[in-house]
């Protein structure tokens, strides 16, 4: 990374950081970029410099958030053609807990994605996963060719809708609560095993 690279992306940290801190105190939509400059230490014209909208700064956000989540498993990353079925088989303790950590910590951005959607594009965000993890995975679980898509949006919203309701609640519930009602409802077998 050049210095002038290093400069761009730590004022946008700066930015990313500021938003999260406004977003501990305020609803997302009395934020302005006023507030967000004064709290980043830039002005406005480095804001504008570096993003059309808040909305811009937002999706920005999250893909920081979401970065740092996944940097976590960055030892365990999963070749799927090489993987057994159990070391496939996500929805388990290991991969849930961190995540729904990361949702509570942040969960006004992640009541935001979900009162959101068009600002996210998770249609894309899910495609990508499908086309890079789950289409492999699946051929694994032997679910067929013109299945896969149907099963990987069974499991993939399913669990999705849970973590919802349990943002809508304001994440009251205990996470490990969450944890188990996800592996229940998935279809959770003895030894990571599920029927397909």
């Amino acid at each position: 990374m050049n210095k002038s690279e290093s400069k761009y992306y730590n004022t946008a940290l700066l930015m990313d950081e500021a938003l999260l801190l406004l977003l501990e105190k305020k609803d997302y939509e009395f934020i302005t970029v006023k507030e967000i400059c004064a709290k980043a230490g830039v002005n406005r014209s480095t804001f504008y410099l570096h993003y059309e909208s808040i909305d811009d700064l937002l999706n920005e956000t999250l893909e920081m958030v979401s970065n740092k989540f996944f940097s976590t498993f960055d030892h365990k990353v999963i070749n799927p053609k090489s993987a057994t079925k159990d070391e496939l088989f996500l929805i388990n303790d290991e991969y849930l807990i961190p995540y729904l950590k990361l949702i509570k910590t942040h969960k006004k951005i992640y009541k935001l994605i979900h009162n959101k959607p068009e600002v996210f594009n998770n249609q894309k965000a899910f495609k990508k996963l499908y086309h890079e993890l789950f289409d492999e995975i699946l051929n694994k679980f032997g679910v067929k060719e013109n299945e896969k898509e149907y099963v990987f949006s069974y499991f993939s919203y399913g669990v999705l809708a849970i973590i919802n309701k349990w943002i809508e609640n304001d994440c009251n519930e205990e996470i490990k609560v969450i944890v188990n009602l996800i592996k229940r409802l998935i279809g959770y077998r003895n030894e990571n095993k599920v029927n397909l």
